[in-house]
């Protein structure tokens, strides 16, 4: 089905790899390993190549799902959103709508979770299930090769059981399946062919029951130790005189007629770090949206955020200046094509962009952030030319540089390789030791439940 040879091009080299029909592979890399061109090249964007053989399937029977498909998809309905025009919100692309109408009483849409969702807009989804919905859409399309970067990711325990099984069925019926992970536990037992990816050079390590294949890829990679200082700390703002951050009584939040969440009660204490968990769907978003204001129903509940009541005439930015915020609708809202540098400094400023002339302080704080995630060298590179990964470690830099009051972290791991979430969690455990950030932490991850966490909210 697939056989490449000797392929040669400036972002990607490829020796020698056949995949099979039915055959499963996982292809392994870290942050800007260039898995992006992997991608590139299977769906026939990568131009400019060399190669003594490249035998690749039909683009129309290949199907990419990834982060970067559902944020070009999400910019595609921001475009055609017509809610300024009419007397009622406008919510886009129906999720029924990107799959086939004689398969919308098929049972792989319950499996997933979606069948109640089908008549929401694509806008409205969770980042997981619009992912589900678009390996959906795959599946009834009837690809011959399947790629799915970081299927897993912002996936609760249940809904990635239920994608790993029909991944594997896929497998059974005829369909390649080609995983590229970041994270060694996110390989599923019935994937066996292992291949890893570093610098644009992808090499088959082997089959995955093999030792040898897990020797190499534990020394592939290693977790180094992180030996760069801690940034610069003095911009840390006075404390909130309030007896709790977050106070909300018998919450409630509803759309179309249909409640996310109701009678929610949620109090939250200066240094009480909380974690909150929940299946896909079940409200975790959208009550940091009610925290920080993006949720405009915060007004018609009983709400006090750092000290003030909601609606009592304080602005979003009174709030949002002593916050920090990592979340997938930041990620995706930040379509500004700023330089990097400027991308981190804008949290000083809880801006999308930059508007006004920094400070050198801030410039240099900045600096610091970047080289400790590890993207000082790509400072004045485009923000949209980084892979995802890089996106999400500098918008996490983003949310550090002002030492905020109330660090709010929506599932800030996504897409993100071993090494950087080893440094993200060390990162927020070293914040907590500095007794002044207050850390809300939304993950479906056990591994991240850490020990920190004196509040643990299920939603």
């Amino acid at each position: 089905m697939i056989n490449i040879k000797n392929f040669q091009h400036d972002k990607l080299t490829i020796k020698n790899w056949q995949l099979s029909k039915a055959q499963s592979w996982c292809v392994l890399g870290k942050n800007g390993s260039g898995k992006q061109y992997l991608d590139q090249l299977m769906t026939g964007g990568l131009t400019d190549s060399t190669a003594q053989k490249c035998l690749l399937p039909s683009v129309d029977k290949v199907a990419l799902v990834s982060f970067e498909k559902q944020q070009s998809i999400y910019e595609h309905e921001l475009k055609i959103d017509r809610t300024d025009y009419l007397d009622v919100q406008d919510i886009g692309t129906k999720a029924k709508d990107f799959l086939p109408a004689s398969k919308l009483d098929d049972p792989l849409i319950e499996a997933f979770g979606l069948a109640h969702r089908l008549e929401y807009g694509y806008r409205q989804l969770s980042t997981g299930e619009s992912r589900k919905l678009l390996i959906l859409q795959a599946i009834f399309n009837g690809v011959e090769l399947l790629i799915c970067d970081n299927p897993f990711d912002s996936l609760d325990e249940s809904s990635c059981q239920a994608l790993s099984k029909v991944l594997r069925d896929l497998c059974e019926q005829g369909i390649t399946v080609l995983l590229l992970l970041s994270n060694r536990l996110d390989i599923p037992s019935w994937c066996r062919n292992i291949a890893f990816i570093e610098r644009g050079q992808l090499e088959v390590i082997g089959l995955l029951e093999s030792e040898e294949t897990i020797r190499q890829l534990d020394a592939l990679l290693d977790l180094e130790q992180d030996s760069l200082a801690w940034p610069d700390s003095n911009c840390r703002r006075e404390n909130i005189n309030s007896s709790y951050l977050v106070k909300l009584n018998r919450g409630k939040v509803s759309y179309n007629g249909e409640n996310v969440f109701e009678n929610l009660n949620v109090c939250i204490k200066p240094q009480q770090h909380t974690l909150i968990t929940g299946p896909n769907g079940s409200g975790k978003s959208t009550l940091m949206h009610l925290i920080t204001g993006d949720c405009t129903q915060c007004y018609s509940n009983d709400l006090e955020v750092l000290g003030f009541k909601r609606g009592s005439g304080e602005s979003i930015w009174q709030l949002k200046k002593q916050m920090g915020i990592v979340s997938s609708e930041l990620h995706r809202q930040y379509r500004v094509n700023a330089e990097l540098l400027t991308v981190v400094v804008s949290g000083f400023y809880d801006s999308i962009g930059l508007y006004q002339q920094p400070e050198r302080k801030h410039i240099e704080i900045a600096k610091q952030w970047l080289e400790k995630v590890g993207l000082l060298v790509h400072a004045h590179r485009l923000f949209q030319t980084l892979s995802y990964g890089e996106q999400r470690l500098a918008l996490i830099a983003r949310a550090l540089v002002k030492s905020p009051y109330l660090l709010i972290l929506d599932e800030p791991t996504q897409g993100l390789d071993e090494l950087n979430r080893y440094r993200i969690l060390n990162f927020i455990e070293h914040l907590a030791e500095q007794n002044h950030s207050t850390i809300l932490l939304v993950s479906h991850r056990k591994d991240e439940h850490l020990s920190l966490f004196k509040q643990h909210i299920r939603m």
